[in-house]
């Protein structure tokens, strides 16, 4: 009798993961107009790179790494800038040395839209790290554990930063086709109106005396 209620658990967990919406750690609905990206680098082969070009696929962006000059006018570019890491101190011993620090790593990176504008996207991520004088190696290789997963999660939340350029781009479509909303303080509701059509409001005519 085991067997086959582990079977039921486990299909109905199955079931109930797939309609509430469960997607796959990591994966990021990218907009279709960033479906495809060229990624520039100033190290490709670094670590962060890789980790970049590891997020841009689960979400199924296609990468073009060496594009010509006429592909580069009509494809997104997304150019990775500067990696920086630090640490201070969150707690100490009774004697005064640090017994745990906090690690800081900054990101930053820019995606330029064709014939459009550049948007930077800058990520932070924060790491508790706890200092064990009487285990130096091993201190050691756990801070690149830690600084490397604090790299996997920057480049996550660096994908998912692709969605406030595409409501930039959304935002700024609107501006240029002159439509604003205005709501109403009576009311609830709200209308938009075209400023296109809205002309300026005619001087004060003066009747002489």
């Amino acid at each position: 009798m085991r067997h086959p209620i582990m079977t039921l658990l486990l299909t109905a967990a199955v079931l109930v993961t797939a309609g509430c919406g469960f997607h796959l750690r990591g994966k990021t609905n990218v907009p279709d107009e960033l479906r495809t990206i060229v990624l520039d680098s100033g190290d490709p082969y670094g670590p962060l790179t890789r980790d970049i070009r590891t997020q841009l696929r689960l979400s199924n962006v296609t990468i073009v790494d060496d594009p010509t000059t006429e592909q580069r006018k009509d494809i997104p570019s997304l150019r990775i800038g500067a990696e920086s890491t630090g640490r201070s101190t969150a707690s100490i011993f009774q004697d005064g040395k640090t017994a745990e620090y906090q690690m800081e790593m900054n990101v930053s990176a820019t995606v330029l839209m064709p014939g459009k504008d550049l948007y930077p996207i800058h990520v932070k991520v924060f790491r508790a790290f706890f200092d064990n004088p009487l285990t130096a190696l091993a201190k050691d290789n756990e801070q690149d554990i830690i600084v490397e997963e604090m790299r996997q999660q920057a480049a996550q939340q660096l994908i998912r930063k692709l969605l406030t350029v595409h409501a930039s781009e959304l935002r700024k479509a609107d501006e240029v086709n002159g439509t604003v909303e205005v709501i109403s303080t009576r009311s609830s509701a709200s209308t938009s109106y075209d400023t296109s059509e809205v002309s300026a409001p005619a001087p004060a005519s003066t009747s002489a005396k």
